[in-house]
C-alpha cells in the first residue's frame, strides 16, 4: 500500500508538470493573439523554461537529497501553484517569463526526487526500468491533455477566459500536493548527508569521469536529439513537404505525442518479461526501419487539394508512430544508468541526466532546422539515422559494461 501510494504521487506530481511544461507553444499563440505580443518577443518563453530545467538541475541536484525529496517536491509544487494564481491574477507578459522559469525549476527539483523514488520502490532492474516508463508514459499523457484543458477555456468571444485556466491548474497542483503530503516517501539516505554540500557538487561533476556515465551521457543527448528534432519539426513537415493546411498540420503531428504515451505505458507492462536490452535492440530497429520505408513515401506526392484528416497522404500516418518504438529508449537509458549506481548517488546522476537532455533538445531543433531550410525536410529526418545508429552502438557497451558492475558485485 506504501508504495502505491508513493507511486501515484509521483506520478501525479509528472502528470501536473507535463501540462505545464508543454503549454508553452499553446501560450505564444495566446500571448500574441490576446496581449498583442510579436512574435519575436513570445518566443523567449521556451527559453526561459529549458534553461531554468538546466541551470536549476546543475546547481540543485546534489543538495535535494540533503533537503529531502519530500520536502523539495512539496517546494516545487507550491511555488508553481502561486506562480499560476499569480499568471491568472495578473496576466500581463512579464508574468508568463515567470511562469515558465517557475515551472522550469520546480520540474527540474520534481524530475530529481522522482528518478530517486524510484529506487526506493523498485527491487530490481526490470522492475525499475518497468515503472520508470509507466511515469514517463503517464507524462506523455499529461502532455495529451493538456491541449484539451487549454482548449476548454479558449472563448473567441472573451478573449482573456483562457487565463482561467491557471485557477484550475492550481486547484489541481494543490490536489497533488495533498498526495505527496499522504505519501510515505522515506528520507535520503544516510550516507547521501555524510558530506557537505559543495563535497556534494563535486561528487556529481566527478560521475562524468566515469566511463559509463560519459557514455549514457552521450546516448541520452542522442536520444533527446532525436525526440525534439522530430516532435519539434514534424508540423512543419507536414505543412511545408506533404502541403497539408496548418490545423490539419497540427493534428496530425499530435499522433508522435500520442504514439510516444503509448509506447512507454506498453514498454511498462513489456519489460517486466523481457530483458531491457532486447527491447531497446528491436525499437532502434523498427525506428531506423519506419523512417528508411516511410519517408520515399514523401516525395512526388499528387497535389490534390486536403480538406480533412481522411484526405492526408498516408505517410502523415505512418511516420508520427516512430514515437511508438522511441518512447522506451529514453526511460530505459536512464534506468539502467541509476541501477549501476549506489542509490545515493542517483539524484547527483539525475541532475546530470537532465541538464544533457535539455541541451539535447535544444540542439535536435537547431540541427533539424537547419537542414530542414538549406536542404529539405526529408533530407533532415534521414538524419537522424546516425543518432539512432550510435545509440545502438551504446546500447551494446551499456549492457557490457553494467553486467561486469553486476558480476562484480555479486562476487564482493
Amino acid at each position: 500500500m506504501s508504495k502505491t501510494k508513493i507511486t501515484l504521487a509521483i506520478a501525479a506530481s509528472y502528470f501536473i508538470f507535463a501540462i505545464l511544461l508543454n503549454s508553452v507553444g499553446t501560450v505564444i499563440l495566446q500571448a500574441i493573439n490576446t496581449l498583442g505580443v510579436s512574435k519575436t518577443e513570445a518566443s523567449v518563453l521556451e527559453g526561459f523554461k529549458d534553461l531554468s530545467i538546466a541551470i536549476m538541475s546543475f546547481a540543485v541536484a546534489s543538495f535535494i537529497p540533503r533537503l529531502g525529496y519530500k520536502l523539495a517536491m512539496l517546494g516545487a509544487l507550491t511555488v508553481v501553484a502561486a506562480a499560476c494564481v499569480s499568471t491568472a491574477m495578473i496576466s500581463d507578459f512579464y508574468m508568463f517569463k515567470v511562469l515558465f522559469a517557475a515551472i522550469g525549476c520546480g520540474f527540474a527539483v520534481v524530475k530529481v526526487s522522482v528518478y530517486s523514488i524510484i529506487g526506493q520502490v523498485t527491487d530490481d532492474a526490470n522492475s525499475h526500468s518497468s515503472l520508470l516508463n509507466t511515469i514517463e508514459g503517464i507524462f506523455m499523457v499529461g502532455v495529451l491533455s493538456g491541449y484539451w484543458i487549454f482548449t476548454a477555456f479558449i472563448n473567441p468571444n472573451e478573449p482573456s477566459a483562457w487565463l482561467n485556466v491557471y485557477y484550475a491548474l492550481a486547484a489541481l497542483t494543490l490536489v497533488v500536493i495533498v498526495g505527496v503530503v499522504a505519501a510515505p516517501i522515506k528520507p535520503a539516505l544516510q550516507s547521501d548527508k555524510s558530506s557537505s554540500s559543495l563535497s556534494d557538487f563535486v561528487a556529481m561533476l566527478k560521475l562524468t569521469y566515469q566511463p559509463l556515465v560519459v557514455i549514457f551521457i552521450i546516448s541520452a543527448f542522442l536520444y533527446v536529439l532525436i525526440e525534439q528534432g522530430v516532435g519539434t519539426w514534424l508540423p512543419t513537415f507536414n505543412n511545408q513537404v506533404l502541403q497539408l493546411p496548418v490545423a490539419i498540420s497540427i493534428q496530425l503531428a499530435s499522433i508522435f505525442a500520442a504514439a510516444l504515451a503509448l509506447g512507454r505505458l506498453v514498454a511498462g507492462q513489456v519489460l517486466k518479461h523481457i530483458n531491457w536490452f532486447f527491447v531497446l535492440c528491436g525499437c532502434l530497429v523498427a525506428m531506423a526501419s519506419l523512417i528508411i520505408i516511410t519517408l520515399p513515401l514523401t516525395e512526388n506526392l499528387p497535389t490534390a487539394a486536403v480538406k480533412s484528416l481522411f484526405d492526408a497522404p498516408l505517410a502523415a500516418f505512418i511516420l508520427p508512430l516512430i514515437g511508438f518504438f522511441m518512447a522506451p529508449i529514453y526511460p530505459v537509458l536512464n534506468s539502467v544508468m541509476l541501477n549501476a549506481l549506489p542509490k545515493y548517488q542517483h539524484a547527483a546522476m539525475t541532475g546530470l541526466i537532465v541538464v544533457f537532455s535539455a541541451l539535447g533538445g535544444t540542439t535536435g531543433s537547431m540541427i533539424t532546422g537547419y537542414v530542414f531550410e538549406h536542404f529539405s525536410g526529408q533530407h533532415a529526418f534521414y538524419l537522424s539515422l546516425i543518432p539512432i545508429s550510435l545509440i545502438f552502438i551504446s546500447v551494446i557497451i551499456f549492457k557490457k559494461r553494467t553486467h561486469a558492475i553486476s558480476q562484480h558485485t555479486a562476487n564482493a
